[in-house]
């Protein structure tokens, strides 16, 4: 199984990490990875919170065939809400 790989500038290689799902049992919808995202992969979702009866904001993906595999999101990500994986060549 050879896996997608690419080349950073200094000549390093490079496996991309591409965005798989969110917990939203984790996401406080800060949207800090939505910020770190240029290529609109994900955008905020209300959610009815079972406890409190009350809607709070949380992230989703909503465009993952934008998603060029940087993680940048998951970095950002104070929760680590985030799962990757890798895609086959």
């Amino acid at each position: 199984m050879a896996l997608i790989t690419g080349t950073t500038y200094g000549g390093e290689t490079w496996t991309p990490t591409f965005v798989e799902a969110i917990d939203d049992e984790k996401c406080i919808g800060c949207g800090r990875c939505f910020k770190s995202c240029a290529r609109k992969v994900l955008g905020p979702e209300e959610l009815e919170d079972e406890e409190s009866e009350s809607l709070r904001m949380v992230m989703t993906i909503v465009n993952q065939d934008n998603c060029i595999g940087c993680a940048g999101c998951g970095v950002a990500c104070p929760k680590k809400c985030f799962s990757f994986s890798t895609k086959e060549a």
